[in-house]
């Protein structure tokens, strides 16, 4: 649970997935506008400066790193994603690969409505179970894109050989994991993906 200082869980490290093509939306969500300022990239890399732990920005776009390093956030690191683009499972399992023995607080670019009050409760309902997997949810559905998953030898493994098998699919994969889903406002974690939803 977070202290009265805010500090986070000493193993807490923050995944950023900015590697989509953006297909649906037509322009590279990334890059948006945010009402609030700067793009929908800047928004969530400050918003998850604010819990002071370690941010992985996981991107194959040169100008998403390029502009994340304009905010010369000291605790950023980006790193390039390499071919094949094959979704978030493949790009979970490179993470967990980089940070073993974390819980990686895995957020999406493309949720620009995402709040601090968002991540605390995520973080605070983690630190409860800490050893299983923490999804957002909606009300109505599992927002996996969200959540908090632990990376211990056990889960990397797990993993690793369902990537190998070809697995590719998220939700397949969880249905095999220990999860809680922690409910969330629906407007706070709506996943943005074309121009109708803005």
């Amino acid at each position: 649970m977070l202290s009265d200082q805010g500090a986070p869980p000493a193993d807490l490290h923050c995944c950023l997935l900015s590697g989509g093509a953006s297909q649906r939306m037509g322009h590279d969500k990334a890059l948006l506008p945010h009402p609030e300022g700067g793009s929908w990239l800047e928004h969530t890399l400050r918003l998850l400066a604010e819990l002071q732990a370690p941010i992985t920005l996981l991107s194959r776009w040169p100008q998403h790193q390029a502009l994340a390093t304009t905010l010369r956030l000291p605790q950023l690191h980006c790193f390039n994603e390499p071919a094949p683009w094959e979704g978030p499972l493949l790009a979970l399992h490179r993470l967990m690969e980089r940070h073993p023995n974390a819980r990686l607080l895995l957020a999406p670019v493309d949720m620009p409505h995402l709040n601090p009050a968002a991540l605390h409760t995520l973080i605070e309902a983690a630190a409860v179970a800490p050893q299983r997997i923490h999804l957002a949810h909606d009300g109505e559905r599992s927002q996996p894109l969200l959540g908090i998953y632990p990376s211990p030898a056990p889960v990397r493994s797990h993993l690793a050989d369902a990537i190998g098998r070809g697995e590719r699919r998220l939700l397949r994969w969880l249905d095999g994991q220990p999860c809680n889903q922690v409910h969330l406002p629906a407007a706070t974690i709506r996943n943005v993906n074309s121009p109708a939803d803005v």
